[in-house]
């Protein structure tokens, strides 16, 4: 394998030369430059990146943890970050921490190991003292771990201010939400807040029910929904925490034979790419997912750049009326 040495004999110069044309230091000439770079292809030879970036300070790489890769909105997120990320000459490391305290831990070391110049942290389990020890810019989604740290977050209690408002508007008489885990320290909890408030006010009878603590279990959602229906079949409206969830809703109407909107009229939330192929037309509140990529990433490079950067970071919803309402 081809050294750094390899590669200043090549070009007849030393290696401390070379090391400032892949470093971009001081005054170099466009020849000697390309000659680096000719014995380089020639060579096979490959960078430390580790190496390099120990000596700039700098790795351009930021760290991203998410919950879930399959959840096709963190997926649309990992995606959206990564071009973001890209266009402002950043790579990104993905970590999936399926909501589990030790890997997300094992992710944090191996993140500030690895060098990243930054963390876009859209998984919390452990506790708030863990990402104040690692010294690194940071940016939350949908979490607020501290004073100290910026968050993004769609406007959650607005989505479900407007989810219900719909419902009742529509003439739903008995609105079902099925939600997150409202145990979880989390922005997108007052979605159900918003929910609540605007049915209590109305004086709207409704139902809440929870899906799992643990992680985002599509097994389970059927049960969930069934058991909705089962315990409540008067439910003639249903907001659900998720465009996923809500899928899950039409199936079981049509395995009951509840035509929607006609017997029930339902909401999703998220507002992700699938949405668009549900069957029905589904009635979503959709988050910005594209600006809430943006704006991290914009967060995290002002603070890497040693900018002051604005905490509190909340985006606009926007309901989405299609044929399931």
């Amino acid at each position: 394998m081809a050294t750094i040495k390899d590669v200043a004999e090549r070009v007849g110069v030393s290696v401390t030369t070379v090391s400032r044309v892949l470093n971009n230091r001081g005054y170099l000439s466009e020849n000697l430059k390309r000659r680096v770079y000719e014995a380089m292809r020639e060579l096979n030879y490959q960078p430390n990146e580790l190496a390099r970036s120990l000596f700039r300070k700098k790795s351009n790489i930021i760290g991203l943890i998410i919950p879930d890769i399959s959840h096709p909105f963190f997926g649309e997120i990992a995606r959206y970050v990564e071009y973001y990320a890209y266009k402002n000459k950043y790579k990104i490391l993905l970590c999936n921490s399926q909501l589990n305290r030790s890997k997300e831990q094992e992710y944090l070391n191996m993140l500030k190991a690895s060098q990243v110049d930054g963390i876009i942290m859209g998984s919390h389990t452990l506790d708030t003292k863990e990402f104040t020890k690692i010294d690194l810019p940071l940016v939350t989604l949908d979490r607020q771990l501290s004073e100290s740290i910026p968050y993004v977050s769609a406007d959650h209690y607005k989505g479900g201010v407007l989810a219900a408002k719909l419902l009742i508007r529509k003439g739903c008489r008995k609105i079902a939400h099925i939600s997150g885990n409202l145990k979880l320290h989390l922005l997108a909890k007052t979605r159900y807040d918003g929910f609540m408030d605007t049915v209590i006010r109305e004086k709207i009878p409704h139902v809440v029910v929870e899906t799992d603590l643990n992680g985002f279990k599509y097994d389970q959602y059927g049960k969930i929904v069934e058991n909705l229906f089962r315990d409540h079949p008067d439910i003639d409206g249903v907001f659900a925490s998720s465009d996923v969830i809500a899928a899950q809703v039409l199936k079981e109407c049509r395995r009951l034979g509840k035509e929607v909107p006609k017997d029930v009229k339902v909401v999703g939330f998220d507002g992700i790419k699938l949405g668009e192929y549900i069957t029905p037309g589904l009635t979503t509140i959709r988050q910005p997912i594209k600006e809430i990529a943006k704006t991290s990433v914009q967060l995290l490079i002002d603070q890497i750049n040693g900018k002051e950067v604005q905490r509190e970071n909340i985006l606009p919803v926007k309901l989405v009326e299609k044929e399931t309402t």
